[in-house]
């Protein structure tokens, strides 16, 4: 290895390094800044019969996270430093701005889909699009108009899917979590995201602390799963691409891999979906017949029901890899 290539790694390491410190602390200070402002102009999670608290709490926790993200990268951006298509940001924007809308004022979820549409079509201007469905149901490449029709209802789909299972402690978080480390593990070469997605998980970090808390907690809100499933879906877009190339260890088709990767949000979605359509119900109307709500009001303990569905995503995700790399 030439003198070139190893100042290379050490300029990338110092960055990483300055990334990861520069996110959490950033990430410490907005979540109490925040949560201070929140408590003042008395904008609390309103206790109610689908709560799983019973203590004070805010849901300024995806606030503060966008913002740690937003700082890092305009820094970066004003120094010339490229750290991912900054463009993104655009539609995560919007996203995190309608889910505050809705964390303070509880707007209709009609007028909240609307916005989503108009964000999924911001992602997919910005050439993040699936046109190829890698032989599922016989189908590899197909036209622009029913390209654009699934992108977006994939996008919709990973979005409401972050926003319904973000019902309990930590529940989000750390599905999300493990989604990112997946999708930066299993990777063959470094994605473009890389960048965001170690300030990401080191922003999150902190949350889980004041997501835990027994007092003033601090909940991540409509306006963090709208963001950070804004994220999750811009990812699953280039999983699908011929960008991503899955190490030869984990490779299965790459459909299967996604699910494999994000299987409680996407069975628990499909889940309540059909069950709010059987009992005449709006999909879109919040009730408490999710799976993290079975689950809590049995064992009454927020960090172990995280535990269960947690291991149970990966023993699903270590199913995925025994049996279909198989085939």
């Amino acid at each position: 290895m030439n003198l070139f290539n190893l100042t290379l790694i050490n300029i990338t390491l110092h960055m990483s390094l300055f990334l990861i410190l520069s996110a959490v602390l950033l990430s410490i200070i907005l979540l109490v800044s925040i949560q201070s402002i929140f408590m003042k102009k008395k904008i609390v999670d309103i206790i109610n019969e689908r709560s799983s608290h019973v203590s004070v709490a805010t849901r300024s926790g995806g606030l503060a996270i966008f913002s740690s993200i937003f700082i890092i990268s305009f820094f970066n951006y004003v120094q010339g430093n490229t750290l991912f298509d900054y463009s993104i940001l655009v539609p995560l924007s919007l996203l995190i701005s309608i889910g505050f809308y809705d964390d303070v004022y509880n707007i209709d979820f009609k007028l909240k889909f609307i916005f989503q549409i108009i964000a999924a079509k911001m992602i997919i201007d910005n050439g993040l699009i699936i046109d190829n469905l890698h032989g599922v149901f016989g189908v590899f490449e197909f036209n622009r108009l029913l390209a654009h029709l699934l992108t977006m209802f994939i996008i919709l789909s990973i979005i409401n899917s972050i926003n319904f299972i973000d019902g309990i402690d930590g529940l989000a978080i750390t599905i999300t979590t493990m989604f990112i480390v997946c999708f930066e593990s299993f990777s063959v070469n470094p994605s473009p995201f890389l960048s965001l997605s170690l300030i990401l998980l080191f922003s999150i970090l902190p949350l889980f602390y004041f997501n835990f808390k027994d007092n003033n907690k601090i909940f991540l809100g409509d306006s963090g799963s709208h963001f950070i499933g804004g994220i999750v879906s811009v990812y699953v877009i280039y999983i699908l691409s011929n960008n991503y190339i899955i190490k030869p260890e984990f490779d299965i088709h790459k459909v299967i891999f996604v699910f494999s990767i994000l299987s409680y949000p996407i069975i628990d979605l499909i889940r309540v979906f059909i069950f709010r359509v059987l009992r005449k119900k709006s999909p879109f109307i919040a009730d408490r017949n999710h799976i993290h709500h079975y689950l809590i009001d049995k064992y009454k303990n927020h960090k172990l029901v995280v535990t269960i569905i947690l291991f149970a995503s990966i023993i699903i995700m270590i199913f995925s890899q025994l049996v279909f790399r198989s085939f």
